[in-house]
């Protein structure tokens, strides 16, 4: 069951802004998509290559309404939103397309909406006007997600597993200096700003190690100490965990009951309004995560984006939504979760990566009830960077994919300039999930790790430069190639242009 995250009062906001939805929904049909991603995942990458696709007429044979051609004009508009940054998707695309780069990952909350004319697909509903429908994209960090069971927490819990996670065989190293100033200097004793400070920074330095690391841990909230904003060296991120905490409640006047006092404030006012103004306004999600990296780095990083999931699939609610239902309260009835980055592997491993997707949330999945037609697992690439081919190596036909290294990647001791092809054979991902998972026993709350009984494969993924793209005797740019992107769209909003 999904923890309650909401107050009364939140419940009451949430409804009006609801309430106000629905009767704009009334003259012009919309839908929100909330997009959202762990760990260099490439959400800026997904919404540009959806909307690029859209607009100029992109393969997307999956994508019914487009397929049949009853799609008959797409265009973007202003948001509905005017307090919200909009997606720069001019920026992103010229970046993509004409740079070649990969565009900067986000860093706040932006939105960006894109509107369908189109045919009805019941020949009763064509008989009375052209049916609209405009999507509004809703991209923010996966940071600001996985604050979101905070407000579930209190600062005891909070505290608790957030050290927990600090121990942890492939974070020690990372969280020694924080941990051992958190330890020296006394939750009971004196409250003092200084020593408030000191903890703060030595835990956002910890925080940022992490996400700095090779290792790429999913889990690392709160979300804002990584990206303060305007709040930076405000009262409501100058806290942090405290471990090994006595029974009891917090003595007035100590370091702990301040610290306490601040991480509910940075749920009031930070995590809160963006749960009431944002997330609980959606009607559909996808969360793009980078299994290839998780892999790549060994069974502790898989487990801790196992971890993750769960904390994101846990955040939602839920549900078909019924008439009444969907006028006072929404239920985000569809869930993607997707495995970004397939073009680094040969499509013979494409069906594996879903499953490996699909084996790092089923457990989570079935806890909340968030299953069969509501949750979908996909592997896709929103922008394929790489083409596929074969190689004959010592007798065999060896199956490889063909791409530009980024400048400075380095491939068996050769460091690659960012202008020169290569062929690299990826390896092959294993067919059963469960040999890329150490067997995990619990007991007495401490996790053991038991060697897999199988050999690990061997795996290398390569950062590939966007791919070039031909233009037509117009000039125009083809459409950004991709891998699975239109079954994505016809999953996340198909059935709404039916």
């Amino acid at each position: 069951m999904a923890p309650n995250l909401t107050s009364f009062k939140d419940d009451a906001l949430i409804a009006l802004d609801n309430l106000t939805d629905r009767a704009s929904g009334l003259v012009n049909p919309s839908i929100r998509l909330g997009v959202t991603g762990l760990s260099r995942s490439g959400k800026t990458v997904f919404i540009s290559s959806l909307v690029h696709n859209l607009l100029n007429g992109g393969r997307l044979p999956v994508f019914e309404a487009v397929r049949s051609g009853r799609v008959s004009k797409v265009r973007l508009e202003p948001q509905p939103d005017d307090a919200v940054p909009r997606f720069q998707y001019e920026d992103h695309i010229a970046a993509l397309v004409r740079d070649r780069i990969w565009p900067d990952s986000t860093r706040a909350i932006s939105q960006l909406r894109i509107t369908l004319e189109y045919e009805s697909a019941s020949g009763w509903n064509r008989l009375f006007s052209p049916g609209r429908l405009s999507l509004d994209i809703v991209d923010y960090p996966g940071e600001w997600l996985l604050d979101l069971p905070l407000l579930a927490q209190d600062f005891r819990e909070f505290s608790n597993n957030s050290v927990a996670r600090a121990r942890a065989p492939g974070r020690a190293k990372l969280s020694a200096e924080w941990l051992t100033l958190a330890s020296s200097a006394g939750s009971t004793a004196t409250a003092d700003e200084s020593s408030a400070r000191r903890l703060a920074e030595s835990f956002t330095g910890y925080l940022k190690a992490c996400k700095a690391d090779e290792r790429s841990p999913s889990t690392l909230p709160p979300g804002r100490f990584l990206m303060p904003g305007d709040l930076e060296g405000s009262p409501a991120l100058t806290f942090s965990p405290l471990p090994d905490l006595p029974e009891g409640r917090a003595p007035k006047g100590s370091l702990w009951a301040m610290m306490e006092r601040r991480y509910e404030a940075y749920k009031k006012h930070v995590v809160s309004p963006f749960f009431r103004e944002h997330f609980a306004r959606l009607d559909r999600q996808i969360v793009l995560v980078d299994a290839l990296q998780a892999i790549n780095n060994g069974p502790e990083a898989l487990l801790d984006l196992e971890q993750a999931l769960a904390d994101v699939l846990a955040c939602f609610r839920p549900g078909t939504n019924s008439w009444l239902s969907s006028l006072l309260t929404r239920r985000i009835d569809k869930v993607l979760i997707a495995a970004t980055k397939a073009d680094h592997l040969h499509h013979e491993s494409h069906d594996r990566l879903e499953r490996i997707a699909a084996r790092l949330v089923d457990r989570a999945a079935e806890s909340i009830g968030l299953s069969g037609a509501g949750l979908e697992v996909m592997a896709l690439a929103s922008v394929r960077a790489t083409r596929e081919a074969t190689v004959n190596h010592d007798g065999h036909a060896l199956p490889v994919i063909v791409g530009t290294p980024i400048a400075g990647e380095k491939i068996n001791g050769e460091i690659f300039d960012g202008e020169r092809k290569t062929a690299i054979f990826p390896g092959d991902l294993p067919e059963d999930p469960e040999v890329l998972f150490k067997t995990m026993e619990t007991r007495s709350g401490a996790t053991t790790y038991l060697e897999s009984a199988q050999p690990l494969p061997e795996l290398s993924f390569v950062r590939f430069r966007p791919p070039h793209l031909e233009e037509t005797g117009g000039g125009l740019k083809l459409s950004v190639p991709h891998i699975r992107l239109d079954r994505a769209m016809q999953f996340l909003f198909g059935d709404r242009l039916a």
